[in-house]
């Protein structure tokens, strides 16, 4: 058991609900849908009479036939028969799509909830939490939730069926009936005997399908890696590993839910076998009619029918309340980024200041500690180190995508966690080192910052980056389709698109991480002439590892290890001969010779 469960640990936000805190849960989704909720329980009701009173249409015929024959009463039953069969399609008919409209919209809510949810996030817990586990929970997870009301919905119609016929066979038989109903607490003991055994493995079952999901994901997105390196049977191993795993547990879950059915057959065959015995003495002693005793045979199977559904229903309601359970444990979940207040700053050039600040992903290892600095207005800032100096979490931070420790970070003398962060990221320009691209068209993905942009803007914002040159390189210019993730653009036009992107968009605050970092010599010229004149009066923060990206701003500022070692210009840090001139020597002093060498010629 041990092995089969391993790797199936619960996520951090995961928590248990108690069977009342999910009905109540549940009843307020349902809550905006109680008229149409209503006119399912009447329709319901008129679906089960209908259903209900056809055998006891058949028995009342099979004794009225077998005293006189007539065509009229073989008419008028068979007629009756048929209006009933008929009544009982259309409410059927009708109950089946009013519980579809109220599902589909269930699930629409649901699903709305919880990616919202997940879209209010900081990014510490796309960090934390594969995409894979999280999608399962939005979509597979969701769609199980969803059949908790069909469920409902066929006991109900059996339940109401059953009763309807209870009725009518306390009035034939009391001593059959009571033979009958002596079978219903132990079908309802074995019912509920399943229901936590049934809760727990169908929840162990959810995890290892997130977690499978997760791992076919994270496989597809790394698929070039993995041919680079000839690792396919390696992914193949892992999958088929996860796949036996996955296979003992729904193996051991389907164990369990379907041992219910046999227990619940012999119940039944127990019962037949008793009625039978009890009615063979009602009919020779009492005078039971064989219409009678037709119906009581019948109604054994109507009375058994909802006892083994909601022996089944247990099972399977449970498998829906272990979905709500990760669902609602998912929208629950709280980002760790949290806003004391809405205040609003004014657009402009902005000051950012790092005041005794402190930050760490995970807790006893800080990445920034006591970390003090100022970005002056309209400064252009370079922040340059070693890979892991710090640099990227200073962009991550003053973008407020992460939560910090200690200190204050200012904007413009407001501290960030009290800044309305909806308008302040409108503000806000991020170009990542890896730019990620939609499906789409370039235009749209140049758009995407600026849904009401006219075409007019973006050509403009395009064609400011090198003149436009890069666009005739694209098979179809601006409207050239973008393949997932624009796999079909080399590395240096998704860069070019992201910085139109950004242009478009117009921020006070421009955050430049490695923006140049994986791109030829001649599209960085291309980028550094778009960027020189669109930083011209803003305030901008340029992670960089280029010496072309550096020397012209107007402060560098050196990262090691979450702390700032020296800070100037290019010239006077190279003159200091400290930490820079080291990292210019041994790093910079290339790319200088490779900028000169590639450099087009200036006229």
């Amino acid at each position: 058991m041990a092995f089969i469960l391993d790797g199936l640990e619960t996520e951090a936000y995961d928590r248990n609900y108690s069977d009342k805190q999910l009905f109540a849960r549940i009843f307020r989704y349902l809550k905006p849908f109680r008229r149409k909720i209503t006119v399912i329980c009447l329709v319901l009701f008129l679906n089960s009479v209908a259903s209900g009173f056809g055998p006891i249409l058949i028995a009342k015929s099979l004794d009225i036939l077998l005293q006189q024959v007539t065509p009229l009463a073989v008419i008028m039953f068979t007629a009756g028969i048929l209006i009933l069969g008929v009544a009982a399609w259309i409410f059927n008919f009708f109950l089946q799509r009013l519980d579809t409209v109220v599902i589909g919209n269930l699930v629409l809510r649901l699903q709305e909830d919880a990616l919202s949810a997940v879209l209010n996030h900081d990014l510490s817990f796309f960090d934390q939490h594969p995409t894979g586990k999280i999608v399962s929970r939005i979509t597979s997870d969701t769609q199980d939730f969803s059949y908790i009301l069909t469920l409902v919905t066929d006991l109900g119609n059996e339940i109401l069926l059953f009763l309807i016929l209870f009725v009518w066979l306390v009035l034939i038989s009391p001593l059959l009936t009571v033979i009958l109903i002596c079978f219903a607490p132990l079908a309802v003991f074995i019912a509920l005997g399943f229901r936590k055994v049934a809760r727990r493995v169908t929840k162990y079952a959810k995890r290892f399908t997130a977690k499978i999901n997760a791992h076919i994901q994270e496989s597809i997105s790394g698929i070039i890696v993995a041919k680079t390196f000839r690792q396919e049977p390696a992914i193949y191993r892992s999958f088929e590993q996860n796949n036996m795993q996955g296979y003992k547990v729904g193996l051991r879950r389907g164990l369990v839910l379907t041992m219910i059915f046999p227990l619940m057959g012999v119940l039944s065959g127990l019962g037949l076998a008793a009625l039978v015995y009890a009615s063979g003495f009602q009919l020779t002693w009492f005078g039971l009619s064989p219409g009678n005793w037709y119906l009581f045979m019948q109604t054994v199977g109507f009375f058994f029918f909802p006892l083994i559904s909601m022996a089944s229903f247990w099972s399977q309601f449970q498998d829906g309340l272990s979905a709500a359970e990760r669902v609602f444990a998912l929208i629950d979940s709280r980002p760790k980024v949290t806003q004391r207040d809405n205040k609003r700053i004014k657009p402009g050039s902005w000051e950012i200041e790092f005041r005794n600040f402190s930050f760490s992903y995970t807790p006893g290892t800080p990445v920034l500690e006591d970390f003090s600095l100022k970005i002056h207005k309209k400064e252009t800032v370079a922040l340059v180190g070693h890979t892991g100096a710090g640099k990227s979490s200073i962009a991550s931070l003053i973008g407020r995508f992460y939560e910090f420790q200690g200190g204050q970070l200012l904007i413009d003398g407001c501290d960030i966690r009290e800044l309305d962060l909806v308008r302040y990221r409108r503000h806000l320009g991020v170009v990542p080192q890896d730019p990620f691209l939609f499906s789409g068209t370039v235009r749209e993905n140049i758009k995407y910052g600026h849904p009401g942009a006219t075409d007019k803007a973006i050509s403009e914002a395009a064609y400011h980056i090198g003149n436009g040159e890069w666009i005739a390189d694209l098979s179809a210019g601006l409207d050239t389709q973008v393949a997932p993730r624009g796999a079909n653009l080399s590395m240096g036009q998704r860069q070019l698109v992201a910085l139109a992107r950004m242009l478009l968009r117009d921020p006070c605050l421009f955050i430049l991480d490695e923006a140049t970092a994986s791109v030829d010599p001649f599209t960085e010229v291309l980028i550094q002439e778009g960027l020189r004149t669109v930083m011209e009066h803003r305030t901008a923060l340029i992670i960089a590892h280029r010496l072309s990206t550096v020397r012209h701003v107007d402060r560098i500022i050196v990262i090691d290890h979450g702390k700032i070692m020296e800070q100037g210009t290019h010239d006077t840090l190279l003159a200091g001969g400290g930490y820079y001139a080291q990292l210019y020597n041994t790093y910079f002093r290339h790319q200088s010779l490779e900028y000169v060498e590639h450099r087009p010629d200036e006229e």
